[in-house]
């Protein structure tokens, strides 16, 4: 088995289209579907299902993407680091993160970092923190600034953020406005609540706190950008529980504090892959994020 075969059944996994994955490796497609037949005979088993319009993995080509990409990404990990070694940094950071993460800011942090290392090409994904801590496990992003969803692991381990508790906001003509006094879940039951994407960390940790209480909760309005929620809970169609921080986001909106939740607190994390594994990229860029402060756009008033 030799890297050219996994970097070829990646990037077929991937477009799941032989032609396409060709021409983004820039070879011909018939040396691609040798190499990918050379790999079934080695392995003894298919690895895809081929039709006339795409081509789907095999239950066995499934179990062999994960291990597939983790080699990939320390392949590319031993470049980088001999390279950090004769004193360039260089390669892919391939970042990942949820919007408006509480404990870093995203954009000034990259920004510093390409001015430090430009020979670093940077590319960005935003998702829920549930596909993130997967695209670190399985290697294909390098780190991700997301949401505590599980506990580490030997594909995965964390560097804490940000912890803060969670804020109701409202519209200041709804009923709950005029008492300016602090909700538990039993005082918003019943009520419409405008939320995120069930991957996203606030609304996973808002299901939570609300089980926790024993109050069931229906999300009528689910959207997937922090402006679409407060956009919706400005003209009154619902509330919303949310990190503390995002009430300086719309401080026109009521922003109530939630108790009787113990215990139930948004943790916001730095996702890598195991120490081996990391690569000198995501290592500068940590390193980085834990020299700025709040001043220099490190990290904000969390």
């Amino acid at each position: 088995m030799e890297l050219r075969h996994l970097q070829h059944f990646v990037a077929v996994a991937e477009d799941q289209h032989f032609t396409r994955a060709a021409e983004r490796l820039m070879v011909s497609q018939s040396g691609l579907s040798a190499s990918i037949r050379s790999l079934e005979r080695e392995l003894q088993t298919p690895l895809f299902v081929r039709t006339t319009r795409r081509v789907t993995l095999t239950e066995a080509g499934r179990a062999l993407l994960g291990e597939a990409e983790r080699i990939l990404a320390q392949v590319r990990a031993a470049h980088e680091a001999v390279a950090a070694v004769q004193g360039v940094l260089r390669g892919t950071l391939s970042l990942g993160t949820e919007q408006c993460i509480a404990g870093v800011h995203v954009a000034g942090l990259l920004a510093a970092f390409r001015r430090l290392h430009p020979n670093v090409e940077i590319r960005l994904r935003q998702a829920g923190s549930s596909s993130l801590a997967e695209e670190v496990a399985a290697g294909r992003l390098d780190l991700a600034f997301a949401y505590r969803t599980r506990a580490d692991t030997d594909q995965l381990r964390s560097v804490s953020l940000a912890g803060e508790p969670m804020t109701v906001l409202c519209h200041p003509g709804h009923r709950l406005a005029a008492s300016g006094a602090a909700l538990t879940p039993r005082d918003v039951d019943g009520e419409v609540f405008v939320d995120f994407h069930p991957d996203w960390g606030p609304r996973r940790t808002t299901d939570a706190a609300f089980a926790a209480a024993g109050v069931r909760r229906t999300v009528a309005l689910e959207v997937n950008d922090v402006h679409g929620l407060l956009d919706l809970v400005g003209e009154n169609l619902g509330i919303a529980v949310v990190p503390r921080h995002f009430r300086h986001k719309r401080p026109s909106l009521t922003a109530l504090p939630l108790k009787g939740v113990a215990g139930t607190e948004y943790e916001t994390v730095a996702l890598l892959p195991p120490e081996q594994a990391t690569s000198p990229a995501a290592r500068a860029l940590i390193t980085l994020l834990e020299s700025r402060g709040p001043a220099s756009g490190g990290v904000p008033d969390a």
